[in-house]
């Protein structure tokens, strides 16, 4: 199909969409960024002729204005961070000077780090196509090489010795390059670049460790002679300057002036119909995106659909296989848990447009080259601003006109955006924090680079106070591992550390996925070991491209999973049980109303049971115990718990919501009395009762009601199948004023640890044990052992709530939103009036 086709069918579907009033009367807002013709430029008349014309054969006649900027500034030997959109070319900003100075400069080496392995080997291919190619009797092969995880032992020598310009990850220069980097001596003589490609992936515990491993990479790099400059990447964040300044411990330039040229854009919000009106439940995200994706693949528009999670994506690809109802192969999912090779496949295909569509999770947020695609459809918010603003951008091809299009899901916060869109139009994306140094993060690095070199008196590390850095080696001798001698601080303990130390809170085992077909085995996929226990565990039907398979063993000791393709018209869905429990209390302070205290707790994960649940219905067929390992991670945790006088006074006020709701003596005659009426059927999706009764659902919250026999009256009373229960109960949602707490806690607490959201784990308990019972909110370390983020929180408890309390006053919502203690359901309450009354309690 010609563009010119494209971009006709395209913007007729769109005036579809409006015209139809199934479709558009739930448009609740949309928006059009107009087409740019971009700003060119032409090559620097200092570029090199060899580098120019393998431009020209590449089909790049001109630079964008913004790569032009690039290129001088790494020339005039600045520090560099490109922020520019999604698909505008950033990655020639780096390569065009590292590789200009390479030909330029044939000793000359770079690194190159990225945060994941599928991005690296996208760069990859990329360099190749500049540095592989001879012309005119000269042959200009710059080695291009990838050292990661996977790298074959037998080609790690020669990559030491031949590479000059490498490609890896944090991890790996923090395991296995600086601590050994007596084996890469001519590399680090001539580091002139390193190149650290999309840092906003480098945020919270993360990125503080990374901000260490350049402070350690920049030492070593001095002691061979050489100062690398540094040229960085980022995605739409609020703070790129002084995020890629704190990671690099350096002042930057920030190149921001996006000069690349770009289609007419349509952003569309999207909220799914009511389809019934008593309860408000609406039709289902995935159910909608899968008609919008018909109408688009029906003209022949590629499109792009992100999921909310692994499982998800499979099913989106399943339904829209079998709407589509042809060449299934046009079709795919991408996630983590496909094998390498599969991954670049379907990524090389959807670039090529040999795919239709592909649904994906987040993992094609990050930067890898699809090509742009003419419309992306996502299913619900992802989470933050910076996540919706980079999906989106994923749409757009060149000068052709694209789509995105947010269809929400029924969660609060879905449903408050769709009603206040200004909030993701208008409000600024979210910050990227670090903290490098840490005390437990610091002391840490400190460790791995006293293995690789002696510290000197009155040396620095990074911006590091002389005194501070003294304390902290200081330290180290007192506890045996570092001698003092001759003004020199040696390591000298048996140990190694850069293994004892993980840059990631996540686990790093994995459990191989083998398919057993007639006796043949075959790898499919890989995934992590926790996942594992919830995705493959024994007789789960485990998804994977589309398609089904049984999990007939799940060998944890040989980390493999084996699997049986089936067609079965079920799927399962694990049974997760999270708990906390108490290990010691180390110190804790009293409140007016309330006591907060830090200790260490056990977080104890169970995968107990699974459900199995019809395809067609969403009925609940079994439900089957499970035997499995729990998952425990001993950690530290602030938990403030209030005071059983100020949840007396709330009471009284009417104001506590935390309660047990109390249906009555007589609740299971009427509960028998309603389900009678309404023929033992599900009121919204007719579903008859089978082996377990269904649900009476209140209409009106039994919590807005002072009179039990109200509440309980006939009319305010419905029949629903468990599935349509949880969907109506999300609509009504009633936030409580503990819950608001937390959530706001949840929101401002990064801020002051200057960690990542992910880095913290924060809930509610309204009879809370590791409190003796009573109400509390619990903040702790998502890092086994905890790295003080906790700690912090407990010192600085004073300053949180009064932070709490100035957010949620000053924020200019009736009755919470995303921004201050979360928003209830479309038809509930959010809990804010509730929250500022248990701040009065438990505020001095």
């Amino acid at each position: 199909m010609s563009s010119d086709q494209s971009i006709s069918n395209l913007n007729s579907i769109v005036r579809n969409w409006f015209q139809c009033r199934e479709i558009g009367d739930n448009i609740h807002f949309s928006t059009d960024l107009p087409p740019s013709s971009g700003v060119f430029f032409d090559f620097p008349k200092e570029l090199s002729p060899l580098l120019a014309r393998r431009l020209h054969t590449l089909g790049i006649k001109q630079l964008y204005s913004h790569q032009k900027l690039s290129y001088q500034a790494v020339k005039a030997k600045k520090n560099v961070v490109i922020t520019t959109g999604t698909a505008s070319g950033k990655t020639l900003c780096y390569n065009l000077p590292v590789l200009d100075h390479m030909i330029k400069e044939p000793d000359s080496h770079a690194l190159y780090l990225f945060p994941t392995k599928a991005l690296t080997y996208d760069q990859k291919e990329k360099l190749n196509e500049f540095t592989f190619f001879s012309e005119e009797s000269i042959d200009l092969k710059i080695p291009v090489c990838v050292y990661d995880g996977d790298t074959p032992n037998h080609m790690r020598q020669a990559i030491r010795q031949t590479a000059r310009c490498l490609l890896t990850n944090p991890d790996m220069l923090h395991t296995a390059i600086l601590p050994h980097h007596t084996t890469w001596v001519d590399f680090f003589r001539r580091l002139d670049y390193v190149v650290i490609d999309e840092i906003h992936a480098f945020r919270g515990v993360f990125g503080s460790h990374l901000a260490n491993v350049i402070r350690r990479l920049k030492r070593i790099s001095k002691f061979y002679g050489s100062c690398p400059q540094f040229i960085l990447t980022s995605a739409t964040i609020a703070n790129p300057a002084q995020h890629g300044s704190a990671l690099i411990d350096e002042p930057l330039v920030m190149i921001d002036d996006d000069g690349s040229p770009h289609g007419s854009k349509k952003t569309i919000f999207y909220n799914p119909p009511i389809i019934h009106e008593e309860t408000g439940i609406r039709k289902s995200a995935s159910s909608e995106i899968i008609r919008l994706a018909g109408t688009l693949l029906e003209k022949n528009i590629q499109v792009l659909i992100f999921g909310r999670s692994r499982r998800g994506v499979e099913m989106l690809l399943r339904q829209l296989r079998l709407q589509q109802n042809d060449d299934e192969t046009q079709y795919h999912a991408y996630r983590s848990g496909y094998l390498p090779a599969d991954r670049r496949r379907i990524e090389a295909d959807l670039r090529s447009g040999k795919l239709r569509a592909v649904a994906a999770t987040s993992a094609l947020e990050l930067g890898i080259d699809i090509g742009g695609v003419d419309a992306v459809l996502m299913t619900g918010y992802p989470g933050s601003i910076s996540a919706l603003r980079q999906q989106a951008g994923r749409a757009g091809r060149k000068l052709a006109p694209s789509i995105a299009v947010l269809v929400a899901t029924s969660n609060p916060v879905d449903q408050y955006l769709m009603q206040h869109p200004d909030y993701l139009t208008k409000k600024s994306p979210e910050s990227a924090l670090i903290d490098a140094d840490h005390p437990i993060i610091l002391l840490g690095h400190l460790r791995c680079a006293a293995f690789e070199l002696p510290f000197s008196e009155g040396e620095k590390f990074g911006s590091l106070e002389t005194n501070t850095l003294k304390s902290y080696l200081d330290f180290l001798v007192e506890s045996g591992q570092v001698n003092h001698s001759d003004e020199r601080y040696f390591w000298t303990d048996s140990t190694y550390p850069a293994t004892l130390l993980s840059l990631r809170s996540s686990d790093s085992r994995s459990v191989t996925l083998v398919e057993l077909k007639a006796q043949n085995q075959k790898t499919i996929g890989e995934i992590d070991y926790l996942s594992a226990l919830w995705m493959v565990h024994p007789r789960a039907i485990y998804l994977h491209e589309g398609k089904s398979y049984y999990v007939k063993e799940l060998d944890l000791e040989k980390s493999t999973a084996i699997l049986n393709p089936v067609d079965e018209d079920y799927f399962t869905e694990p049974i997760r049980k999270v708990t906390l429990s108490k290990i010691n209390e180390q110190e804790s302070e009293y409140f007016p109303g309330s006591k907060t205290t830090y200790g260490e707790i056990l977080v104890t994960t169970e995968i107990s049971g699974f459900k199995k649940i019809l395809w067609s219905t969403r009925e609940v067929l079994s439900t089957e115990q499970l035997t499995l390992p729990e998952s425990t991670m001993r950690t530290t945790a602030y938990w403030l718990s209030i005071s059983d006088s100020a949840v007396a006074t709330l009471r009284d006020m009417m104001l506590w919501k935390n309660d047990a709701n109390d249906y009555g003596k007589n609740w299971d005659k009427i509960r028998l009395e309603v389900r009678q009426r309404d023929h033992f059927r599900c009121q919204v999706c007719g579903l008859p009762e089978s082996v377990k009764s269904h649900h009476v659902h209140h209409k009106n919250p039994l919590r807005n009601f002072t009179c039990l026999q109200e509440a309980n009256r006939l009319e305010n009373l419905i029949t629903l199948c468990p599935n349509c229960h949880q969907l109506a109960e999300s609509n009504v949602k009633i936030r409580s004023g503990l819950a608001g707490l937390s959530y706001s806690i949840g929101q401002l607490a990064p801020l002051f640890l200057m960690c990542d959201a992910s880095d913290i784990g924060s809930l509610s308990d309204p009879a809370c044990p590791i409190a003796d019972g009573r109400p509390a909110v619990i903040i702790y370390d998502q890092v086994n052992a905890g790295i003080g983020l906790s700690r912090k929180c407990f010192d600085l408890h004073p300053q949180v709530l009064s932070a709490v309390h100035e957010l949620i006053t000053n924020c200019g919502c009736l009755d919470g939103c995303p921004s201050c203690v979360g928003p209830g359901g479309i038809n509930g309450a959010g809990g804010k009036k509730e929250t500022l009354a248990i701040l009065h309690q438990i505020r001095d």
